[in-house]
């Protein structure tokens, strides 16, 4: 399967993109202005020259006025920033049985793969309201590729269409169907990892949750990638980074609306799996954030509860970026060097379970 070929306007925004991306960090800052500091971090040049052409053209990907406008802004943002798709060795579609109806999934398959290969059931980010297949389709590419192993992109349902719990039922419906089919689609049912961006890491956790609280085999590894994982609270770096930096906090407000069902949805675990009791059981973790980031703290703050818990977890703060740099692959290289590390620890993280198998 190929992807779709790009318009003229996004080839010509892309180019123009990855030129400011590929200029020497002198060049980024001169474009970027003062050097932005807060919190003790410093903004990385590549990214502060990023959103300064965003503001001058009055561009953000996350800032609509309708659910319509929203989707189709960040499938055009997804576009320019992502890059030229990844070739891997073969993409195939599966309708995988969900309470709500047929859930479609991507399967993407790297080269070189073993007869019973490590897997990864990705959840996309977007608030629960935007975000697709196609919009982090490159993304599942390059964790293919560099993890080695293959994922399953679970293209879950969307508020407001459908309100909490909706996509909390479908993103176990996809993990369980990996874990009863995994001989049938090559898969080894002791290595698949589940994971996610943004609102893709909190179902990753409220999976994983999940799993442990019917009695299922429990995943053998969580990807969380800057994870929201708690709508009751809002933390100090939400206050730091709530505006000029892409995910702002009006627009968090907006997420949830179309999201939760009633304020009480904000203790319900399975939105906010931050306030789970017991997380002694869960798989292994690698929590990313990062550092301008207005889910900073709630991450961390998992992070650490996870580890008294008693779950092995390694926590990387990327101080100099913002929210969705996982997706930033065709811009300058912070991102795609963001992405290959948490590649590296998926990896890493599903060779100890075949060796702890």
């Amino acid at each position: 399967m190929t992807s779709p070929r790009p318009a003229l306007r996004e080839l010509v925004e892309r180019g123009v993109a990855a030129a400011v991306g590929a200029l020497p960090a002198p060049a980024q800052r001169a474009i970027g202005g003062r050097p932005t500091v807060i919190d003790g971090q410093h903004l990385h040049p590549e990214v502060q020259s990023m959103l300064k052409l965003m503001s001058l053209a009055k561009e953000n990907p996350l800032s609509a006025g309708s659910v319509i406008e929203a989707r189709r802004g960040l499938r055009r943002t997804a576009a320019v920033i992502g890059g030229a798709a990844l070739e891997v060795a073969q993409v195939r579609e599966l309708s995988v049985p969900g309470p709500g109806g047929p859930i479609r999934t991507r399967v993407y398959l790297p080269a070189g793969l073993p007869s019973q290969a490590g897997a990864l059931v990705f959840y996309h980010g977007g608030g629960w309201v935007v975000g697709d297949l196609e919009t982090h389709d490159n993304l599942c590419r390059y964790l293919a590729v560099h993890a080695g192993v293959a994922v399953l992109s679970a293209d879950y349902r969307l508020a407001p269409e459908h309100k909490f719990p909706a996509a909390t039922e479908d993103a176990l419906a996809v993990y369980r169907y990996a874990v009863a089919n995994a001989d049938s689609l090559g898969l080894h049912p002791d290595q698949i990892a589940v994971g996610g961006d943004s609102a893709g890491g909190n179902l990753a956790a409220v999976t994983a949750q999940q799993a442990k609280a019917a009695g299922d085999p429990v995943p053998a590894f969580q990807l969380l990638i800057y994870p929201a994982v708690d709508f009751s609270v809002r933390r100090e770096s939400r206050r730091l980074f709530g505006t000029g930096f892409v995910l702002t906090s009006e627009k968090m407000d907006w997420y949830q609306d179309q999201y939760l069902r009633s304020a009480e949805d904000q203790l319900d675990p399975r939105a906010s799996p931050l306030l789970a009791e017991d997380l002694s059981g869960l798989p292994p973790a690698y929590l990313v954030t990062a550092g301008f980031d207005p889910l900073r703290d709630e991450g961390e703050e998992y992070a650490d509860k996870l580890s008294k818990a008693g779950v092995p977890v390694f926590l990387r703060r990327h101080h100099g970026l913002i929210h969705g740099f996982a997706n930033v692959l065709g811009i300058g290289h912070t991102g795609r060097d963001a992405a290959l590390e948490a590649a590296a620890a998926l990896r890493m993280g599903l060779a100890f379970a075949a060796a702890k198998g």
